[in-house]
């Protein structure tokens, strides 16, 4: 704000115009009930507040508000060029990403000992916006893994409040579905993973695609399908799956798993199921989707498994990258025209009205203040030529 207040032996009066409020930052932070990234898939676009104006009478303007983001615990951060910025696994870690624009200064603020009653005031500067990636390496405490068809997404939505998509032909589920599972007390996040199929570690299907989504879970349960469209047995089935998970890779094969027999209530199935836990010397629960039977035992199953995962994982250690601090302004030609950028020169020609003389006057030292047009000189600027800075076009002109 530009104001002043008439005084009796001050023709031009007392500056008095406040200077305006910064806005607010744009702050993640690992929260522990965070347990998916899929608000930010839902709605990508996010925005700190604003400051509000200086007004007169010496009265600054309102900060504006931060904005922080919750992620879960594990989130990496990544900025626009892949550089990874942030890896958050502690609870209450923060990293800035965006720093709020700087409020203009008011004319009060510019009153120097050259600049008694300035009639001019700095412009607030524009926030910056910016995309950013963020990879959460756990998807989910457990992930199904099955046959297309074997059940997978009517279990989840049996087991919590995930309503996938349910269809009667393979590869229904393209994505991965989750829902949150309570029992007794305990809580984890489920996954229904797209059907695997034989050859899945070679490419066949999706395959990479799908078991890239079963590396992202601390536990796995195996489910199989008995019924008749499967030609393969419980046995078979299981050891398909098994094998496309150690291909794919090693460690994920040795994830604490549990194995489950889907649609019970269709057939008999009790003498594979077990046969097949003789076999795998393991419990092998038989349930069903439909109607819920043998839910209960396997969801107290999946959750011990679940926490023999977290005992053994090993700690990892999260960081945020300090970045150096960029030089005050850089310079460079194009197309005839010298260019200046950096946050130094902006601020330097960033007042309200640069066609008033003390506002042309007082950017002119600023920039000479803090090296421009020692800079421009040595880089080879002759008199006349155009500097560009920001959007401004200026003459370069020796000083006196």
């Amino acid at each position: 704000m530009v104001s002043f207040q008439r005084l009796r032996g001050k023709p031009k009066g007392k500056a008095v115009g406040g200077s305006g409020g910064r806005g607010g930052d744009v702050i993640l932070r690992a929260d522990p009930s965070m347990a998916t990234l899929l608000t930010y898939k839902r709605n990508p676009h996010h925005k700190a507040g604003a400051g509000s104006h200086g007004q007169g009478d010496l009265r600054s303007g309102r900060q504006g508000d931060d904005l922080t983001l919750l992620v879960p615990l594990g989130t990496i951060v990544r900025d626009a060029d892949g550089v990874v910025i942030a890896d958050l696994v502690e609870p209450e870690q923060v990293v800035t990403v965006l720093d709020g624009g700087r409020g203009g200064r008011g004319n009060a603020a510019l009153v120097s000992r050259m600049h008694r009653a300035p009639n001019f005031c700095e412009q607030g500067e524009f926030g910056k916006a910016a995309w950013f990636e963020f990879e959460l390496k756990l998807l989910a405490d457990a992930a199904l893994v099955g046959f297309p068809n074997a059940g997978k997404s009517t279990l989840i939505s049996r087991v919590s409040a995930a309503r996938p998509k349910i269809a009667d032909y393979p590869f229904t589920t393209l994505e991965p579905n989750l829902g949150v599972v309570s029992v007794a007390g305990r809580e984890f996040v489920f996954a229904d993973i797209p059907g695997l199929i034989e050859g899945a570690a070679d490419g066949k299907g999706l395959g990479h695609e799908f078991l890239r989504h079963v590396e992202r879970a601390r536990a796995l349960v195996i489910l199989l399908d008995p019924s008749p469209l499967q030609a393969e047995s419980l046995s078979r089935q299981h050891d398909v799956l098994v094998d496309e998970l150690a291909r794919h890779s090693p460690e994920l094969a040795q994830r604490p798993r549990v194995v489950a027999v889907n649609k019970a209530d269709l057939l008999d199935v009790e003498p594979e199921v077990a046969a097949l836990a003789s076999r795998l010397d393991e419990p092998v629960y038989a349930v069903s989707a439909a109607t819920g039977a043998g839910m209960e035992p396997l969801l107290h199953a999946v959750a011990d498994a679940v926490d023999l995962a977290v005992r053994r994982a090993p700690q990892r250690e999260g960081f945020v990258l300090h970045r150096p601090i960029q030089a005050g302004f850089q310079i460079h030609r194009e197309d005839g025209i010298w260019i200046i950028e950096g946050r130094a020169a902006e601020r330097a020609v960033g007042l309200d009205d640069l066609t008033k003389p003390d506002a042309a006057d007082y950017a002119a030292d600023r920039l000479a203040r803090i090296g421009v047009d020692d800079a421009l000189r040595e880089a080879g600027a002759r008199p006349g030529d155009e500097v560009r800075i920001g959007d401004l076009v200026f003459e370069f002109q020796e000083g006196p």
